[in-house]
């Protein structure tokens, strides 16, 4: 499944049934948190910096790349045409913000924010190699809770695989709702867990046991790599323990994210009606959608 995306932060440590934290390979302890789900800003941060160079990868090897449908069919339910200007917040490595791009030309505009410059720095190289008669298309800092866009400034608003990872969950929503214009849309792609076997089975050891793996294959990868090239630095291991920390994050996060229902009803809390989602490869994928009410306060 796609890892996670950036913009926003995981709420603090964890550890409070008292047990020792697991030893990463390097012999450092994974921070505080991945083993529950919720890590500090700092160490999201850190996280999302730390796995930018395989992010991409990973999330095409973990889902045999279907996360390329589900951004498709996420921003078809962001309802945008030729000249819509869209938000798409934690935008990661920018694949739900080019395909959103896509969607806007010849002569509307798209902004990918987030708050992982690793990531950011992926999303603007991949952004620079679409045709110069794309729709407008720009990455830049912003933090999902703190939004810095005036209130009505889009059409949409998205986020795909992010929205786990905000401190606050209705916060991030409410700061989406009020940079959408009232009648615009509010698109939410994340990972949900399935309820009914086999699929529920084939899941629980898919992320439990198969992503941490990769994870941590992935970090000893890396480490024979820069061996190979003599350019290991002292320091480089903080790197490593974030890529094998991250896969091992993910699982939690996602079983401590609100089920598609009570998502639906934070979506409604935060100011949206017509609120719909669609279930995607078997329950595994959520999609929520709503309309920016007109008339709320702002």
């Amino acid at each position: 499944m796609p890892a996670q995306q950036g913009a926003g932060a995981a709420t603090g440590p964890s550890g409070e049934n008292g047990a020792r934290p697991a030893v990463a390979a390097s012999g450092a302890p994974p921070p505080a948190g991945s083993q529950a789900g919720r890590l500090e800003a700092t160490q999201v941060r850190a996280m999302f910096d730390g796995i930018a160079g395989v992010y991409d990868l990973l999330n095409t090897a973990m889902t045999a790349g279907l996360h390329h449908r589900w951004r498709a069919r996420a921003a078809d339910l962001a309802r945008v045409g030729p000249g819509s200007h869209v938000l798409d917040v934690a935008t990661g490595t920018g694949d739900l913000a080019i395909e959103l791009a896509g969607r806007v030309a010849p002569d509307g505009e798209v902004v990918g924010s987030d708050f992982a410059e690793g990531m950011l720095a992926r999303a603007r190289a991949k952004g620079a190699a679409r045709p110069a008669t794309a729709a407008s298309l720009r990455f830049e800092w912003g933090d999902a809770l703190g939004l810095p866009y005036d209130d009505d400034a889009f059409d949409a608003a998205t986020v795909g695989f992010g929205a786990r990872n905000f401190a606050d969950l209705g916060r991030g929503l409410a700061e989406m709702v009020r940079v959408v214009r009232p009648g615009g849309r509010v698109v939410v792609l994340e990972i949900t867990t399935p309820t009914r076997p086999p699929l529920s089975v084939f899941y629980a050891v898919w992320f439990d046991r198969i992503v941490p793996v990769l994870g941590r294959a992935t970090q000893w990868l890396g480490r024979a790599l820069a061996l190979l090239r003599r350019s290991r630095r002292a320091d480089a291991s903080a790197t490593d323990v974030t890529i094998a920390d991250a896969y091992a994050y993910l699982p939690s996060s996602v079983k401590r994210f609100p089920s598609p229902a009570q998502l639906a009803a934070e979506l409604e809390r935060s100011g949206l009606g017509e609120i719909g989602y669609v279930l995607l490869a078997g329950g595994i994928v959520a999609i929520h959608a709503g309309t920016v009410s007109a008339g709320e306060p702002r």
